[in-house]
């Protein structure tokens, strides 16, 4: 009788100001098919929390992952970055088109630095590629900003579906190899087990 495919269970946390697409890059990622349209923009802003969840394959191995996607507001801070704690990844997100947007990806860091461990897995992503013609963070600006903070940069399209499903990918991946010591017996593996078992990783 062939054994049941065994699960890890990671938590992932959109992060980043209001406005920069991070509901529209959850919705590409869980909900649409590649090959269809994205429905159009909504600038109806997260309050407070939402979540949604999508089982992917990463080198032969299951992992669902858990997405929460966080309200940018000054006025949810607090809360928002309470949903930072056992997190295993981040999605920090900015909008090409907002120079503020930009700017506050420090602050952002500064927040997931004070209030996670240094096992986190953190990707840059600057938002809204498609709007070329609205672009005032080349590049060039992005990739050197995260090659600061030594984590993978994609500039992406939630409306044009680009570069989704590779972030993501890299972001799982990043995770498990982080993570390869968790305990397997079990068919749900909750990730959160590592730190209690990272004496399993030393020699």
């Amino acid at each position: 009788m062939a054994q049941p495919e065994k699960v890890l269970q990671a938590k992932i946390v959109m992060a980043g100001d209001s406005y920069v697409g991070k509901s529209s890059i959850l919705r590409r990622y869980t909900e649409l098919c590649p090959t269809k349209p994205s429905p159009p923009p909504s600038y109806i802003t997260t309050v407070g929390i939402d979540f949604e969840v999508k089982t992917i394959s990463v080198n032969d191995t299951a992992m669902k992952l858990q997405i929460w996607d966080t309200a940018g507001q000054e006025r949810f801070h607090t809360f928002t970055t309470s949903f930072f704690r056992g997190a295993h990844g981040f999605v920090l997100v900015y909008d090409i088109t907002s120079t503020e947007s930009f700017q506050g990806i420090a602050h952002w860091m500064k927040d997931i630095n004070e209030k996670t461990d240094e096992n986190v897995e953190v990707i840059l992503l600057g938002n809204k590629c498609d709007k070329e013609t609205e672009r005032v963070i080349p590049k060039n600006r992005g990739k050197k900003l995260a090659w600061e903070y030594g984590i993978p940069f994609f500039e992406t399209s939630a409306k044009d579906n680009i570069n989704i499903e590779d972030a993501f990918l890299v972001l799982a991946k990043e995770i498990l190899n982080k993570n390869s010591c968790a305990s397997l017996d079990l068919d749900v593996v909750d990730l959160y087990e590592k730190t209690r078992k990272r004496s399993c990783c030393k020699l």
